[in-house]
């Protein structure tokens, strides 16, 4: 799952400055009930980490049963939060 593909498919676009506020919330929101859904860890891990992006990720231990699953996810947030200091993005 391809971060443009997840956009294009909750938002109707990949450029989310093109996105109003109503949209966003529903995409957000569809996305927040597939990653319920969702069996597959690949495809879990992909919805739950669009959403931390966006700021509405749910709890780790939430998401993931499995203790590999949350370091990973710990090790995404500890990666984008070091990158913040590089003048990326």
């Amino acid at each position: 799952m391809g971060l443009d593909t997840l956009l294009v498919r909750y938002f109707r676009t990949a450029d989310l400055g093109m996105v109003g506020a109503e949209t966003l919330a529903s995409g957000i929101e569809r996305c927040q009930v597939d990653l319920g859904l969702e069996h597959d860890r690949g495809k879990r891990f992909a919805l739950w980490a669009m959403l931390y992006l966006l700021g509405s990720a749910p709890d780790l231990e939430a998401v993931f049963d499995k203790a590999d699953d949350r370091d990973s996810a710990r090790n995404f947030m500890d990666l984008l939060a070091a990158s913040e200091g590089d003048g990326v993005g």
